[in-house]
């Protein structure tokens, strides 16, 4: 089978992704970090703040790329590295008047994210005689990003009010789903309702149960 090779897919209209840079060596580590910004209120007689939740912060994708033109001879930066610098500027991009947004892809995975290129920094490790750089490692610092028609769709699934479908797993119980699908383990009789379920311990592994929205009170779901 051959090697999978990791990707860089640039975007060359929006939501189109014509071009393509080849890694020359697949990484040996991927860094990925998450955040999000909590606002501290403060809280009188206590000892501690209560965190209010703000906003997310967008994921980073952090990884080294290394290039090599020793046998050619040729200059690195115009054989590889110049295509991955001007991610990070309009250049070559002007039709969309910012930097591209890129899609990492690797082998049969597939898209491993999905984001522009917030900093590179390109350090050579090897010259010609005549100073001509033939060996670089680019390290790459991406940011995710989405749509605002794919964020809503996360948020539109994860939310309580909207009717969606679940597989059952093995050892999945009725109080477990409701536990994650309505944050409230004790809002397990909806979905029993909806399913026509009369044993709620007899759940069948691999079958699909409705999950349905939660739009009046507490009283009136229950009922």
């Amino acid at each position: 089978m051959a090697l999978g090779k990791l990707k860089i897919l640039v975007e060359t209209r929006p939501g189109t992704f014509g071009d393509e840079i080849e890694a020359q060596f697949n990484p040996d580590q991927i860094t990925l970090t998450k955040g999000a910004h909590w606002n501290e209120e403060p809280l009188a007689e206590k000892d501690a703040p209560e965190p209010q939740f703000s906003h997310g912060r967008g994921a980073g994708f952090s990884i080294d790329l290394i290039f090599d033109t020793h046998v050619s001879g040729a200059d690195v930066r115009t054989e590889y590295t110049d295509r991955v610098m001007s991610l990070a500027t309009i250049v070559g991009h002007g039709n969309l008047h910012r930097p591209p947004i890129c899609q990492l892809v690797w082998g049969d995975f597939g898209e491993i994210f999905k984001g522009y290129l917030e900093s590179v920094i390109q350090k050579f490790t090897l010259f010609l005689e005549d100073g001509t750089p033939v060996r670089a490692r680019l390290s790459c610092r991406f940011k995710e990003w989405q749509s605002a028609e794919e964020q809503a769709r996360d948020l539109v699934l994860e939310s309580v009010d909207v009717a969606k479908t679940r597989v059952v797993r093995r050892g999945d119980t009725l109080s477990g789903i409701a536990g994650e699908e309505y944050h409230d383990p004790a809002r397990w009789r909806p979905i029993a309702r909806a399913n026509a379920i009369d044993d709620p311990r007899s759940l069948v592994p691999g079958s699909v149960l409705i999950i349905p929205a939660l739009t009046g009170d507490a009283e009136g779901d229950e009922a």
